[in-house]
């Protein structure tokens, strides 16, 4: 996920002769092929250890981190209408449009089964819970800027207006239920403080749900306008390209909010030794999605400031993400670094 966005990020820097073109599509197949290998393993996991694998649903944590696999696709997908399909169209109806499907009914499915499973499941208590519980639902609105950009290579008709409706339905279908999480986060830090230091970057997972939704909002409003233009429908486009830019304004602002929290939660954190794990790749993808809707609420309000701040939101991204990759790196070559808590031992 973390790659994946990178590779979106700085494909939309200077454009797409610049050098950051080509950087963005190596990165983009490092995602793919992270995604492709870790998806492999994923399976032979359940296939060779299945009673060790199923434990995963015991555990209050883990299950929540199912919903990065239909993100992580996601981004593949937009990745691939990005660097491969302006090149060869017909991978649209062929691969692209397949694959979204796929990830629309797996994102759906995370946001309804898992916390289905945490109300008749899995104990959970207010002082322990974090920004983790936003990952099942958050994959449904991600799938809906991917359902927008696929539009955005299609042509107006029957199959493009269900998948727009459909994208609305994902977006709403995940944005809304995170918006209610928040809230409950907030009111869990201000009686019970921070969360402890190892869980400390989920603090961006915040972000995640707040710029995806803005994204969607200018995508999914940009592509309903293109469509119904010229058909009794124009006024309802019209209005969702306006509203669409408004509402990502007043999201971004939310976001903005968040965006400073998890930076003085990080700082705070840092000056106590804050440990490395996993997690912090949880600092990329919010980042990450903030930083491609303020570069869309650049181009819509065609403001210079939101340009430049994106920009520079791209390129502290790109910082935190070498930081992030040298570090597990280093940790995957020393050991210990995986852990897998559901089974209350390093793997």
């Amino acid at each position: 996920m973390g790659t994946g966005v990178l590779a979106l990020a700085l494909n939309q820097i200077d454009g797409p002769s610049s050098i950051w073109h080509a950087v963005a599509f190596a990165l983009w197949g490092l995602a793919l092929a992270l995604f492709c290998t870790s998806g492999l393993l994923y399976a032979l996991r359940w296939a060779m250890f299945f009673d060790e694998a199923k434990q995963i649903y015991r555990h209050a944590v883990a299950p929540m981190f199912l919903g990065a696999i239909p993100m992580a696709l996601a981004t593949v997908i937009n990745g691939f209408l990005a660097f491969i399909t302006p090149h060869l169209p017909v991978a649209i109806g062929l691969i692209a449009l397949p694959l979204w499907w796929m990830d629309a009914l797996m994102a759906a499915a995370c946001a309804w089964a898992l916390p289905h499973w945490m109300f008749t499941r899995l104990e959970h208590r207010l002082d322990s819970m974090t920004a983790v519980w936003l990952l099942p639902m958050v994959a449904a609105e991600v799938a809906a800027v991917s359902g927008g950009q696929i539009l955005h290579q299609m042509a107006p008709g029957p199959l493009a207006t269900t998948v727009l409706y459909v994208s609305y339905s994902l977006w709403s279908l995940s944005v809304f239920p995170a918006m209610g999480v928040l809230v409950i986060l907030f009111l869990r830090m201000v009686l019970h403080k921070l969360p402890p230091p190892e869980m400390a970057i989920s603090s961006w997972l915040a972000l995640g749900p707040i710029g995806t939704g803005a994204l969607g909002l200018i995508v999914l409003g940009r592509e309903a306008d293109r469509m119904f233009t010229g058909t009794h429908q124009a006024t309802l486009g019209a209005i969702a390209s306006q509203a669409g830019v408004f509402g990502a304004l007043l999201l971004w602002g939310y976001g903005l909010y968040w965006l400073i929290t998890a930076a003085l939660i990080t700082l705070r954190e840092l000056k106590r030794k804050l440990p490395f794990n996993l997690g912090w790749w949880g600092l990329t993808f919010p980042l990450g999605v903030y930083a491609l809707s303020t570069l869309a609420l650049a181009r819509a309000t065609d403001t210079y400031f939101f340009q430049v701040l994106g920009q520079i939101f791209v390129m502290t991204l790109a910082v935190l993400w070498s930081i992030v990759a040298w570090r597990t790196t280093v940790g995957i070559y020393r050991g210990g670094l995986f852990v897998a808590p559901c089974l209350g031992k390093a793997g």
